[in-house]
């Protein structure tokens, strides 16, 4: 006899959706906390092997707060491809200009290196104001 419902039933149909409000929160904590909802650590039936049901929608970016000297001191790297052309821009640099980008950022390198991450981070809606 078959059972009338299965595992992957119950993690396919229900899509949750959780919003959270980012004012006068501290960007990495903020960022752990929507790491573990995308990946649907948060449920009794967490599978690794499978993206999650959940949808996180994030409000208030730009009034996200950064702890110690971070809007000043970190630096955002990235390489052009030729030699001796390495781009670093500061927290603030990059957070003036968009500030979805910061929050995204960090989530994505919170979330395990495999095939599900780029699923999972379109699960994530950042709205800015």
């Amino acid at each position: 006899m078959r059972p009338k419902w299965s595992l992957l039933d119950l993690l396919i149909n229900k899509m949750q959706e959780y919003k959270i409000d980012a004012t006068n929160q501290i960007l990495g904590r903020l960022a752990t906390k929507i790491a573990i909802l995308l990946q649907g650590k948060n449920s009794v039936h967490y599978e690794p092997r499978l993206v999650g049901n959940n949808r996180v929608v994030v409000e208030n970016i730009s009034k996200i707060k950064f702890s110690g000297k971070k809007l000043n001191q970190k630096l955002y790297r990235h390489h052009t491809g030729y030699s001796g052309h390495l781009k670093s821009q500061t927290l603030r640099q990059v957070f003036e200009k968009n500030p979805k980008d910061v929050l995204r950022k960090a989530v994505w390198n919170m979330l395990p290196k495999n095939k599900l991450r780029s699923k999972r981070i379109k699960n994530l809606i950042i709205y800015p104001i």
